[in-house]
């Protein structure tokens, strides 16, 4: 899920982000539905026509890259400056935090008392205390929602973020890109045949290249009229065809054994297309992006990322399997039920765990709106 974004204020509201963030944590639930009914990641028997759901892992990529965009674009339009650390660090807090919290209580009932995940023993209290302090990178333990490990990354990468925006501001974008990319893939080539350097590839590396690529991307908001008006769709386009053919030629056995290294390639085309987004191209696009649905859907995708493994295994598991044949009668059927499921519990659960968190930026103010809602 780089799965929560620092929205703008709404005055400076970048159409289209927040579409783009629903429709990346919808593809996420329908590449969970079909892993669900396709046994045997990365290579199975379902139709090839259905082979592009194998990569729900390129939508993570997608959700990192946006996040550093979007947490970049206040400081780009003030001279990369990021104000008072531990604002920032607050304000992150109580963004991702409680919703994160509350979907961990979830999942590990579900677990407990239903089901837990596949392949996954039932969790344990070292699995409770390593999840509810975001180490699940670093830790081995009995996940209880298999969609959570994204946000360790991610809460570690705001840590990074004040340092990288430092380097940005005093030497500028291409040293600070340089030097994160420089690093991750020393780690990336020296993995191999150095274990204390192994053990970093727990940490997944190579998204701190990726979250660097949308901070620098963000500059497009600041940058000159006629740098606003280059074709960074096209550009992205361009960057990603080269991808697109290496994942078609190379197959999913290959492209899943070297993620690290194909995510890096990844990383610029997801980066020129949201600073071609943010410039209002294509125009198409960015319309619907910004229709209501989209957009809606992009409100809560944190959300929606955080609960919807446990109920897609609810039902796959035990509605569909023990009703409909395995393969494409059971991934209809997991489709049908829920995808909708899990939209709809994802919206009632932001409404109380993540919605009232970003229009209220404390307790005393969520206390108020609670006692005048309650009146």
């Amino acid at each position: 899920m780089g799965l929560t974004i620092e929205r703008p204020a709404t005055r400076s509201r970048l159409a289209g982000l927040d579409g783009l963030r629903g429709l990346a944590a919808l593809f996420v639930v329908l590449h969970h539905c079909w892993l669900l009914s396709f046994p045997g990641f990365p290579v199975n028997d379902a139709p090839w026509w259905t082979g592009w759901l194998l990569y729900g892992h390129f939508a993570v990529v997608v959700f990192i890259v946006l996040s550093g965009f979007s947490l970049a674009v206040s400081p780009a339009r003030s001279g990369w400056r990021l104000g008072s650390l531990p604002t920032f660090f607050n304000r992150r807090a109580w963004r991702i935090l409680p919703p994160y919290w509350a979907a961990l209580l979830f999942s590990l009932v579900i677990a407990w008392t239903v089901i837990p995940q596949p392949g996954q023993q039932v969790p344990t209290g070292q699995s409770v205390l390593i999840y509810g302090l975001l180490l699940q990178d670093v830790f081995g333990s009995p996940s209880p929602n298999g969609a959570m490990w994204s946000i360790a990354v991610e809460a570690q990468l705001y840590l990074v973020f004040p340092l990288m925006l430092l380097v940005l501001r005093r030497w500028g974008a291409a040293v600070m890109l340089g030097a994160v990319t420089l690093v991750v893939v020393a780690v990336g080539a020296l993995a191999p045949y150095v274990p204390a350097v192994e053990l970093l590839m727990r940490l997944t590396p190579q998204f701190a290249a990726l979250f660097a690529v949308g901070a620098v991307c963000a500059g497009v908001v600041r940058a000159s009229e006629r740098a606003g008006r280059l074709p960074w769709h096209w550009l992205a386009a361009a960057a990603a065809l080269p991808v697109l053919a290496l994942v078609v030629v190379a197959g999913p056995a290959w492209v899943v054994g070297h993620f690290f290294w194909v995510d890096l390639a990844v990383g610029p085309a997801a980066g020129l297309l949201l600073a071609g987004v943010a410039t209002g191209r294509p125009s198409w696009l960015v319309r619907l992006l910004d229709t209501r649905p989209v957009r809606r859907l992009g409100s809560f995708s944190y959300s929606l990322y955080l609960i919807h493994a446990p109920l897609v295994v609810m039902v796959n598991r035990l509605v569909v399997a023990p009703r409909v044949p395995p393969g494409m009668p059971a991934f209809l059927l997991t489709l049908a039920l829920a995808v909708p499921a899990s939209v709809g519990v994802a919206w009632l659960f932001a409404s109380v765990f993540e919605l009232p968190f970003q229009r209220h930026r404390g307790w005393r103010s969520l206390r108020e709106a609670a006692r005048a809602r309650f009146r």
